[in-house]
């Protein structure tokens, strides 16, 4: 990591000017009332506590908004009614996300599942003071969010069977991909900010770099894509409950730490995005860094 343009978290304190945006991060809460999982120490029944922990946090800062970032749930349709109140409490706007976890419910509820979560789209965009946000769906192509009738299903198999051959790292079911039509769109709207002289960040489920074997399949594609734009200074993740980090093109990668996991410990951060630096503050399990723009 010593490479990568961390500053010392200290002097955050020293570094007075106003800062574009600020918004809450939360990822993989994945509850359920069910027992943990000690050999991954997940503690499902724990999150509600952690969630109403990380609210009470973020309602008593200035944000313009909080993201989920996936795995609302760990399991079953019912579990949304035990979560999604909790965030009625939230003073600032939310937006969510949906992760592998949240589809992973009876079959004719799982068109239901991104209304469920309140988004006008399974991928769309806003802008806030002048930097796009661009939240993306990485369970479009899967073998679980598709209704089962969907050709997506078939492709999605077709993709897994190739990266298995091509002994890829995250040839795996608890992965997926974006269809083609969603990576142009992406290009497009990452298009839209630099034509309009925005910055742009962009959210999903999957990490897209450094290589993992929980990345998006096509997260080569993908993070190249959102690296090469000059808009872009930004993407935000879960998916891997370890977390990690990593810098191409100056774009910066955040993968955020699961909140699910250990039995006491939360996580989730508030970022702040300056003119010069995106300074993240992390509580719990959660690093602060200090990311050069």
């Amino acid at each position: 990591m010593s490479g990568h343009p961390f500053h010392d978290v200290s002097k955050m304190s020293s570094q007075h000017t106003a800062p574009l945006l600020r918004f809450g991060l939360i990822a993989d809460p994945q509850y359920a009332p069910i027992a943990p999982n000690d050999r991954l120490n997940r503690h499902y029944g724990q999150s509600l506590a952690k969630l109403e922990a990380a609210i009470t946090r973020f309602n008593g800062e200035d944000l313009d908004f909080v993201v989920t970032l996936g795995d609302v749930i760990d399991r079953d349709w019912e579990n949304f009614d035990r979560v999604l109140p909790l965030y009625d409490r939230l003073k600032h706007p939310h937006h969510f996300l949906p992760g592998n976890h949240d589809f992973a419910v009876a079959a004719d509820r799982l068109a239901e599942v991104h209304a469920k979560l309140g988004m006008p789209a399974p991928w769309h965009d806003f802008v806030v003071n002048g930097v796009r946000l661009i939240v993306t769906d990485g369970n479009e192509v899967s073998l679980f969010a598709p209704p089962l009738d969907d050709p997506r299903r078939k492709e999605a198999a077709e993709r897994l069977e190739d990266l298995t051959a091509a002994g890829a790292a995250n040839a795996q079911m608890w992965n997926a991909g974006m269809s083609a039509a969603q990576v142009d769109w992406l290009a497009n709207r990452l298009r839209q900010a630099e034509d309009a002289g925005e910055r742009a960040i962009v959210f999903g489920h999957y990490p897209l770099y450094p290589e993992s074997d929980h990345n998006l399949w096509g997260a080569e594609d993908v993070s190249a894509l959102i690296a090469a734009s000059p808009a872009a200074i930004g993407y935000f993740c879960g998916h891997n409950h370890a977390g990690n980090y990593g810098v191409l093109n100056g774009t910066h990668f955040v993968n955020i730490k699961g909140m699910v996991d250990t039995f006491d410990e939360n996580a989730f951060c508030i970022v702040a995005v300056h003119a010069d630096r995106i300074e993240i503050a992390g509580f719990g399990r959660e690093e602060s860094r200090v990311l050069a723009l």
